[in-house]
């Protein structure tokens, strides 16, 4: 209840005022209201009821028509309303009171957490958390919090989904990610930092109640002192600044204290014989300075920004009870209700603006209501092959992404909307489990086919028969390619053997038909020969000469020619003997791969064959294209760190990653160009 409303109303203010100042009382253990002060209080509440029944007299005054009793039913409406915005707002002052740390939750922005990746989330948590302060943020990070819990539960169903698909028991499913460690651990030190904030404030917040608490008796002590006029006057001022003076108290306590304060700051002015120069002069100083207070609200019920004027608002109703006085009695309902007209203003501009939200949570809920329509409409359809169903999975996917990118929606079917998309992706998440159950059998079976083959292949690698194993061979190859697909978590490693064990046998047949001929025999003796030689050279200092040398070193062992295919091993000594030699030089890291390279190449050159330059050349633009997409990956990722300063680690890390597959680039694009100069 408001301070004007307890003057129109004076006797059951008082008696509320009393019972509020017995509960405050009876919280810090005091009981200490003087005689005097008691039948001061009864005189008072005297006076009071005499108010009282003149107010009730006009009460009794006959209705004249029904249309009076609807206004005066609205006229109780419109009061109602306004009572709440005013409790409203002196509730939210009543936690800035507590910690004057909470009142920059105004100005902290509310960004669209739910449209934040994971990674996003957890660097804004940590972001709020460094810059400020821990009892401002709590909205902010149980908001953060919620979306956070919300959108990796949905990761987690996903990630289970696929490890149930792969053949795993339920029971076994384990999954974490940094990103989950990482926003656990700030979470965690947001919790630490809150509680040792208000295990620090607790302590403060009692003491600084007692310390009201005696102001507010040593008030109705003024009544009864027996000095000269001017000195109690000079007390009771002290007694105002000590009030002011007077750190934060519990938030719970603090429209109790001041509403009782009030009162008997006001009984003290309107009951007790001051002199009227110094009431006056009192009354008019905050008179002008409540003014001031409704001019300004006045102004603001101008604004367009609605939220703005409204948090400014708060505070001159701050201002407005706990910085300023009481004014003469012929103006105190006047002004407090031309301040209530403006906040009922700037009030009604809000809910206007709370309705336009509304409108757009609303668009959002329909959104997400078509997402889980379509994803339902997925549902009824029919599909019994893998390509279909991994299609279905794409889309069912992209709906996801849609769904958590749509916005908010209203508080009240906030969780409803989210059970219905849960329900919705369960449904088509078991009937894609169905299906991938019954394609295992079939996976099952073609793994024991591809395990007969491999078996074939591992009998017949040491054959001999060359005429008789080849085509066979070879025929069990084209049957592995007809059989289908095997259980992912058996893939690689049948391949591996049947793959082993066909390139034995093969690599058998090419080393039988490219017996090394005399001339390849005498050019690995050569080689190694040369080789032995090139271990004790010595190069000169100058890096320009010594490269020259090795180039020349190069030139000379190709010129000595192809070496037997199982002698071929020695070429790969003679790379990592340049590789030394390069090294001593201290060559920039581009020129020795292209030096390498061109030594490469020409090992590779063959006027009859260009099977080895063409495998060569297509290796090396499939390396080219890997590495483009990993540029592409890096860059795609830099987009999710909006707000991250340059000096983060993680962004720092993207950077340099960036930066060392360029360079790689360059070296595969001059690669290509050496290569195709051999065409």
């Amino acid at each position: 209840m408001s301070d004007i409303n307890k003057l129109q109303n004076n006797a059951e203010g008082a008696e509320e005022i009393n019972n509020t100042n017995n509960e405050l009382n009876n919280t810090e253990s005091t009981n200490n209201t003087s005689a005097e002060v008691d039948d001061f209080e009864s005189t008072v509440n005297s006076k009071e009821e005499s108010n009282l029944k003149e107010s009730d007299d006009v009460d009794k005054l006959p209705n004249e028509t029904d249309t009076k009793d609807e206004e005066i039913t609205e006229e109780k409406a419109s009061a109602t309303e306004n009572d709440e915005v005013i409790n409203e707002i002196e509730e939210s002052n009543a936690e800035d009171a507590e910690d004057e740390g909470n009142k920059e939750r105004h100005t902290i922005e509310v960004k669209e957490y739910d449209s934040m990746s994971l990674e996003a989330l957890a660097i804004e948590l940590e972001k709020l958390l460094k810059t400020e302060k821990v009892q401002a943020i709590k909205k902010h990070v149980d908001s953060i919090n919620g979306e956070f819990k919300t959108k990796f539960q949905a990761l987690i169903d996903e990630k289970k989904e696929e490890f149930l698909n792969d053949g795993g028991n339920e029971i076994d499913f384990y999954y974490s990610s940094p990103v989950q460690k990482r926003f656990k651990e700030a979470h965690r030190e947001y919790r630490k930092k809150l509680n040792d904030h208000y295990k620090s404030l607790e302590q403060n917040l009692k003491q600084n109640l007692a310390d009201k608490l005696e102001i507010i008796e040593e008030l109705k002590g003024l009544l009864n002192l027996e000095e000269n006029i001017n000195t109690t006057y000079k007390h009771f001022k002290e007694l105002q600044e000590r009030w002011r003076n007077t750190g934060p108290i519990p938030r719970d306590k603090y429209n109790n204290a001041w509403n009782s304060y009030h009162h008997h700051v006001e009984m003290f002015y309107d009951f007790l014989h001051l002199n009227r120069d110094l009431r006056d002069l009192d009354f008019k100083h905050n008179l002008e300075k409540k003014l001031l207070i409704i001019e300004r609200a006045e102004e603001l019920a101008k604004d367009d920004d609605a939220m703005r004027s409204f948090r400014e608002l708060q505070e001159l109703h701050k201002m407005w009870k706990e910085e300023l006085g009481p004014v003469g009695r012929e103006h105190r309902e006047e002004i407090w209700e031309r301040f209530k007209a403006a906040t009922k203003i700037i009030n009604d501009k809000r809910q206007v603006y709370y309705k336009e939200i509304d409108k757009i949570y609303e668009k959002n809920l329909e959104n997400k209501l078509e997402i889980i329509a379509k994803i339902d409409a997925l549902n009824t359809q029919q599909t019994n092959s893998h390509g279909g169903w991994q299609k279905r999975i794409k889309e069912v996917e992209e709906l996801r992404d849609q769904f958590f990118n749509a916005g908010k929606v209203p508080i009240k079917v906030n969780e409803a909307t989210w059970a219905k998309f849960k329900d919705a992706v369960r449904t088509f998440n078991r009937q894609k489990n169905a299906f991938y159950k019954g394609l295992k059998k079939d996976q099952y079976k073609n793994l024991q086919l591809k395990l007969d083959l491999i078996k074939v292949a591992e009998d017949n690698k040491e054959s001999e028969d060359f005429e008789t194993v080849t085509p066979l061979m070879k025929k069990i190859q084209s049957d592995w390619k007809k059989i289908g697909h095997v259980p992912r978590k058996d893939s690689d490693k049948i391949w591996k053997r049947f793959k082993a064990a066909c390139n034995y046998y093969f690599d058998r047949i090419h080393s039988k038909r490219n017996a090394a001929s005399q001339e390849q025999v005498e050019a690995y003796n050569k080689k190694n020969g040369f080789l032995t030689s090139l271990k004790d050279l010595k190069l000169p200092k100058d890096k320009e000469k010594g490269v020259e040398i090795l180039k020349e070193q190069i030139k000379q062992w190709q010129s000595i020619g192809r070496v037997p295919n199982d002698k071929r091993y020695i070429d790969g000594k003679f790379q990592k003997t340049i590789d030394g030699l390069l090294t001593t030089l201290k060559v920039d890291k581009t020129e020795a791969e292209m030096i390498k390279y061109e030594n490469k190449l020409d090992s590779l050159v063959n006027p009859d064959d260009t099977k080895n330059l063409d495998n060569e050349r297509n290796y090396i633009r499939k390396k080219i294209d890997e590495v483009k997409g990993q540029i592409n990956q890096l860059e795609n990722n830099l987009q999710f760190f909006t707000n991250v300063d340059e000096d983060n680690p993680l962004v720092k890390e993207v950077h340099t990653n960036i930066k060392k597959h360029k360079q790689d680039l360059d070296v595969w694009k001059a690669k290509l160009k050496k290569i195709k100069g051999f065409y």
